[in-house]
């Protein structure tokens, strides 16, 4: 129910679909926040148990980088560019044509991602298999082609999930689809825990286990939404896409996004290889910092963008301008009103909570936590941008607008890559991948203000000064919270490790200073009366 932070119910409203002002927004993003953070806690114990066994090792590394392809193609071709394209074509022609031809449209659409992800599934493996055999290839690279062989397939099954997704949150059914990304994180916590110890102490074995339960999930992700189609309608056939108009259209909508995605996520794939090229750890080092950030922005800012597509593509069709300009300046003051603290907090907290984390006695210790600390401090602004993206990017695409993002994310992209290149030659090496913490939260900060100053000109009257003065607000009660919160920290520690058990103290300290932290934020913000805490309240109460 925390998801209900983000907006304010009014009575009134002009749109039939789903709208901010009849709070239908606010119960769909409590719903999507609530599974949501059910992922993210299991996925939470996942990396400590991938820390406990793996470290910032190799091995690890060479894991993450294997599992970030198949997590290209998902992006790309499943949550991104055809999920993006997909929805506002389906909720257009069903508004228009009726539900007969939207899901004669998603039958054909499902039809053609099955024929294309089968032929880049088997061209992905042969790649791999093929490059198994290079000559002199280095350890660490046959670790990662291995592993990222067996992978592959993942990307067939979650991308036609990510399909069903897209289906079931034009139709406002959020649950399933939702929940079904905690599937990934039980299979993979289950096989570490029961399938580990029949492998025994071999981790190249375990990896190998590890690499298997995630194509075990992307089937299961697969699997659930079924029964979910099957009740809202959905025929479950096949049929000849070409020659329809609305996958033409989804296509021209689809392309632009595509190429912007596939730029922006190869230059991940290509930040982890310089990562990996950095030192066998780099990439470790920066997945358990990464993890930090995601872990919030994955609760908040994306459940909000799943609703948030939705909703501005049935105000896009409907012509209300209105609800799209107040959902948007709601949206942005109130994940302000989070994120700014949260990334605050962690920047000050980031040793402690990575201590109390993941150093349990095993593979991750005192050295991986300096390591990931270190880009965590640098990664954490970054909350402010990833979560701003959350909202602009959206809006552009219920206004079935990609080229705009598209633009906009190739320079950031290719930017980012520049820097990249410039801190990995230029830093000292234990600082190396904290510089491409950096790069990716400067280069994306640039792009969200672009981006803002574009939708200023198709949105009007966006009320940029009650968003600045949100800002303002938040960063000035955020900079108290988090002197409070390291000084509770950094005094609390010692005293705790003279009296109990040491993970019990750093427990204690990391709660007792986000509880301290907490409290002066929220005083803070009540003295200074920040409209959003009032809108929080109202939320609660009427949710």
């Amino acid at each position: 129910m925390a998801y209900i932070l983000f907006f304010r119910r009014v009575k009134s409203t002009k749109s039939k679909g789903l709208c901010l002002k009849d709070g239908k927004v606010i119960r769909s993003a409590s719903v999507v926040g609530s599974f949501t953070l059910l992922s993210r806690g299991l996925g939470m114990v996942r990396d400590i148990i991938i820390a406990y066994h793996f470290g910032t090792s190799l091995l690890a590394s060479a894991f993450f980088v294997a599992f970030t392809i198949p997590t290209l193609f998902r992006r790309l071709f499943g949550e991104g560019a055809l999920s993006a394209a997909f929805i506002p074509v389906f909720i257009e022609t069903r508004t228009k044509e009726g539900e007969k031809a939207a899901w004669n449209m998603a039958a054909k659409v499902a039809t053609m991602a099955a024929a294309g992800l089968a032929v880049i599934v088997i061209l992905g493996v042969l790649l791999f298999s093929v490059g198994l055999h290079i000559p002199n290839l280095s350890e660490k690279w046959i670790t990662t082609f291995g592993l990222a062989r067996i992978m592959f397939p993942y990307v067939l099954f979650i991308c036609l999930a990510a399909l069903s997704m897209a289906v079931l949150n034009a139709y406002k059914h959020f649950a399933t689809s939702a929940f079904a990304p905690s599937l990934l994180n039980l299979i993979l916590i289950g096989a570490m825990l029961m399938v580990f110890p029949l492998v025994g102490s071999d981790p190249g074995g375990q990896a190998h286990v590890l690499a298997w339960a995630v194509l075990l999930a992307g089937i299961a992700q697969a699997a659930i939404q079924l029964p979910a189609l099957k009740r809202l309608g959905c025929p479950f056939r096949f049929s000849s896409p070409w020659n329809d108009p609305r996958v033409k259209q989804m296509l021209l909508l689809m392309g632009p996004a595509a190429l912007g995605m596939a730029v922006t996520q190869f230059n991940v794939l290509i930040d982890r290889m310089l990562a990996l090229w950095v030192g066998g750890w780099a990439p470790a080092a920066l997945f358990y910092s990464e993890r930090m950030i995601y872990f919030p922005l994955g609760i908040i800012a994306t459940a909000m963008a799943t609703v948030l597509l939705p909703t501005f593509s049935t105000h896009a069709v409907e012509k209300d301008h209105e609800s799209m300009r107040e959902t948007i300046n709601h949206s942005l003051r109130h994940l302000t009103f989070i994120m700014v603290p949260a990334a605050l907090g962690l920047l000050v907290l980031a040793p402690f909570i990575l201590r109390t984390l993941f150093e349990w006695g095993g593979s991750y210790n005192a050295e991986s936590t300096f390591l990931s600390a270190r880009a965590l401090r640098l990664y954490a602004p970054g909350l402010v941008v990833f979560s701003a993206a959350k909202v602009f990017v959206p809006a552009f695409y219920a206004m079935q607008d990609m080229r705009t993002p598209v633009r906009i994310g190739i320079y950031t992209v290719l930017l980012n890559l520049v820097l990249n290149i410039i801190f990995i030659l230029t830093l000292p090496t234990y600082w190396k991948h904290a510089g491409m913490a950096l790069s990716t939260v400067l280069t994306e900060g640039l792009g969200m203000i672009a981006l803002g100053i574009l939708l200023t000109r198709r949105v009007k009257n966006l009320h940029w000064r009650a968003i600045f003065n949100s800002f303002n607000r938040c960063l000035l009660s955020s900079l108290v919270m988090a002197a409070a919160a390291w000084s509770t920290a950094y005094f609390t520690l010692p005293l705790l490790s003279n009296h109990l058990p040491a993970k019990v103290a750093q427990i204690g300290t990391v709660g007792l200073a986000i509880t301290i932290g907490s409290g002066v934020y929220f005083s803070l913000t009540l003295l200074l009366r920040a409209p959003e805490l009032r809108e929080i309240k109202s939320a609660i109460r009427k949710s």
